[in-house]
């Protein structure tokens, strides 16, 4: 693994090297420097050099020092509602981490539905979609539902075979499904919009998103039924789930108190587009209020811990790569170099060609926000001159990368469950399910073809 990381750390500073050197022509000198630093930061990511915390650090940094970018520009993130969505976010799924409702949700369903292999991995979708309403990250969402899965798999004495094909499913379901409502993942979704500069409101998104996301979700889950079909019978004994809920004891203030809030910031993100409250605003000020006394009192200081600061971070140096790029002239030289000189005037054909293109750079890049960060602006000034909306080709590009992967490390929500003490998958059951699931990428990029000229957005 070092030796990985000291080729990633040559390759990425040679290649930083070389381009800041090169005579280039019809591209501005910070653009050249951009183009160098960026190409160097997402090497950086893909070899794993440093967490990508740090290497984001670097970047940003490198922009401000260069004079590539003013800082109020290289940080511009920190002024837009999208970073406080994302930290409102991460408490908002601990404090239903903590308050001990998601469990609760789950054990209650699992008892009701769950009485066999296939209703397990139904279920885990069910699940899935259910919280991604109620805790806007993918990944708390993940290991909540992956804990209560790990009662379910003791409780039937599944091999660690079997085992292996739930926990890989907790994680591989979550990333379509996560795409279905744009807080469904905090990050990804948001940024996606805020590429477009379009504003999008919560329901626009599922109009133009939801249906397609919905329609993967139930691809994929076909897909891991026909592919990891059970080695040995399914027997559960639910009195001991039953003893897990019962352990919980009744409802309590806090979790009561949790529902109230959640209740309440579903509803301001549905009816986002009647108040005209930014979804970013929303959710920071929901979770600030569930801290007050007598009204609160579900988040405490030590909640402040689930806010990583490595994601902001690296939040802001993903945008930065766009949004630098854009104002240096990197993504519109890179559009005429790379991409053909003219629009497919076949919408079928045009989703195919970003959707294959956006599908090499995360091959290569292996990291989503990366591939978006130089895609949909390179796409963006690609489609400049037509009359098409800036969401087209920003919800493809989105749709072929967030669905995407073939190995764990293109997709964080598949590294994060990797391994024993996690979803207790390998790289060998994720490659299974990778390859077959490029074909459902590419089918649902034509569906959003079709479906787009239904909702009128083509």
């Amino acid at each position: 693994m070092d030796y990985k990381r000291q080729i990633g750390l040559v390759i990425g500073v040679l290649t930083a090297v070389i381009i800041w050197n090169l005579k280039m022509t019809g591209l501005s000198t910070e653009g050249q420097r951009c183009l160098a630093l960026s190409l160097m930061t997402v090497i950086f990511w893909a070899t794993k050099v440093a967490h990508p915390g740090y290497v984001s650090g670097l970047y940003l940094v490198s922009l401000v020092l260069f004079n590539i970018a003013p800082e109020e520009n290289v940080f511009i993130i920190w002024t837009t509602p999208i970073i406080y969505l994302v930290i409102g976010a991460y408490l908002i799924a601990g404090a239903v981490e903590s308050s001990g409702l998601g469990e609760r949700i789950a054990y209650n369903f699992i008892i009701k539905f769950v009485d066999s292999y296939k209703s397990v991995i139904v279920s885990i979708f069910v699940l899935t979609f259910i919280l991604s309403l109620l805790i806007p990250h993918p990944w708390p969402r993940a290991f909540l539902i992956m804990s209560v899965m790990a009662v379910v798999i003791k409780n039937a004495n599944l091999s660690k075979e079997d085992a292996a094909k739930i926990g890989l499913t907790v994680f591989a379901s979550s990333v379509p499904i996560s795409m279905i409502f744009l807080t469904g993942d905090s990050t990804i979704n948001i940024i996606a919009v805020e590429f477009s500069g379009v504003d999008l409101s919560w329901l626009g998104w599922f109009l133009q998103i939801g249906i397609p996301a919905i329609l993967a979700s139930i691809f994929t889950l076909i897909l891991i039924l026909l592919l990891f079909k059970p080695s040995s019978e399914f027997n559960i004994n639910k009195n001991q789930i039953r003893k897990k809920l019962t352990d919980l004891g009744p409802l309590s203030k806090k979790e009561k108190r949790t529902i109230f809030w959640l209740s309440f910031v579903l509803i301001l993100w549905m009816t986002d587009s009647i108040h005209g409250i930014s979804l970013g605003w929303i959710t920071l000020l929901v979770a600030m209020l569930m801290s007050m006394p007598v009204i609160g009192d579900v988040l405490t200081a030590k909640d402040w811990n689930h806010v990583p600061v490595h994601v902001l971070i690296f939040l802001t140096a993903a945008v930065s790569i766009g949004k630098i790029g854009e104002l240096t002239g990197m993504n519109s030289w890179i559009a005429s170099v790379v991409l053909p000189s003219n629009i497919p005037t076949n919408y079928f054909m045009l989703a195919l060609l970003i959707g294959v293109i956006s599908i090499f750079l995360h091959m290569i890049l292996g990291s989503v926000i990366a591939v978006m960060g130089i895609a949909i602006p390179a796409f963006l000034s690609f489609i400049d001159s037509s009359l098409m909306s800036p969401l087209v080709p920003t919800l493809l590009v989105y749709s072929a990368i967030a669905l995407h992967y073939i190995f764990p490390f293109h997709h964080l929500n598949m590294l994060v469950g990797l391994g024993k003490e996690n979803g207790m998958y390998s790289d060998r059951d994720v490659i299974r399910l990778g390859f077959p699931l490029t074909i459902i990428v590419l089918i649902i990029l034509l569906f959003e073809v079709v479906w787009w000229r239904f909702t009128g957005l083509l």
